[in-house]
């Protein structure tokens, strides 16, 4: 059986190798055997391999934060999941042909869910809705600025914004992404710079009440977006992909009362009751479907050929997601 090693840490396309590894056997009486039919390759996985987030403590080790698959075996007392059921890995060592779990790791996803999407589920879309939910009391017609609008968490904040009746100030780094987020239903797309709170009001002709601002940028590009925050506006950094630590200045923190919030999902996925992690998943599920949410894929890859993988997840300039298929 084949599976993705973490074997060092350093640059991702050198980090992980593709290596046959024993079958993982017969389910124990609680547990489920899966095959994973795919698995995105996602932004914190890289850092993984960079040793910049939260990973495995000892090398080497099965890695990737998402995998989606279809249940193959159970044991005697799984009752919720059987064979043919389609369902998205709670653990974070997916990439590889099979897995086996204790069934209260995997959740079963709507019938009609594209295996690519259920491969996207896990991550970004439940970070989106919790980014919009759970810090600023937002209501339709409230406008949210967001930087690395085209990523899967940016495009996932536009969608369920619009279904919202939310409006979106989307920051790019490329002028060519402006039509392409338009048409995904942003309200507003502009590339980031000095003057961004210049170009806010220039476009929305007004000085709009934001008072939510969703970064995943960090470093000065923090201070930018605090600018175009009204007074007492949150900012939400969820990423660091500058690599700086987020930067506010003195007269935005002391002066108009901007807050900084950080948000990881691991602390909410641990604390929150299953039964309300089962419904939001649900509805992230449903929103796939019906085409609210919608991610583009880059290109797909076998296991084999997971530093080509990785090397172009890590790639300036995509424009979609890349997919692990192991079964290719």
């Amino acid at each position: 059986m084949k599976a993705i090693h973490l074997v060092r840490h350093g640059r991702p396309s050198q980090a992980c190798e593709c290596v046959d590894v024993s079958d993982v056997g017969d389910p124990a009486d609680n547990e489920v055997v899966v095959e994973i039919g795919a698995a995105a390759i996602n932004p914190a996985d890289l850092l993984i391999m960079e040793d910049r987030y939260p990973g495995p403590a000892e090398l080497p080790a099965l890695i990737g934060i998402e995998g989606a698959g279809t249940v193959i075996a159970t044991g005697a007392s799984v009752r919720d999941l059987k064979p043919g059921d389609i369902v998205i890995s709670m653990g974070r060592a997916n990439w590889a042909e099979r897995i086996k779990a204790k069934a209260g790791q995997f959740l079963k996803v709507p019938a009609g869910l594209d295996l690519r999407d259920a491969a996207m589920l896990k991550a970004n879309p439940l970070s989106a809705h919790l980014m919009l939910a759970k810090f600023v009391d937002l209501a339709p017609g409230d406008w949210v600025i967001q930087n690395a609008a085209n990523s899967a968490v940016g495009r996932h904040v536009i969608g369920l914004a619009n279904a919202s009746g939310i409006n979106t100030i989307n920051v790019v780094r490329r002028p060519a992404l402006i039509e392409e987020l338009k048409a995904h239903g942003g309200t507003i797309v502009i590339v980031d710079g000095d003057d961004l709170a210049l170009q806010v009001r220039a476009e929305t002709g007004e000085e709009l009440p934001i008072r939510l601002a969703i970064d995943a940028v960090g470093g000065s590009a923090t201070m930018r977006l605090a600018d175009c925050l009204s007074d007492a506006g949150t900012i939400v950094n969820y990423g660091f992909l500058s690599g700086d630590p987020c930067m506010i200045r003195s007269d935005q923190a002391i002066l108009r009362d901007i807050r900084l919030r950080g948000f990881w999902l691991v602390p909410f996925m641990r604390s929150a009751p299953r039964a309300e992690i089962e419904a939001l998943y649900r509805k992230m599920a449903e929103h796939f479907i019906d085409g609210t949410l919608a991610v583009p894929i880059e290109a797909e890859y076998g296991l084999e050929q997971i530093g080509a993988a990785l090397d172009h997840a890590n790639r300036e300039g995509r424009s979609g997601k890349i997919l692990l298929r192991p079964q290719a």
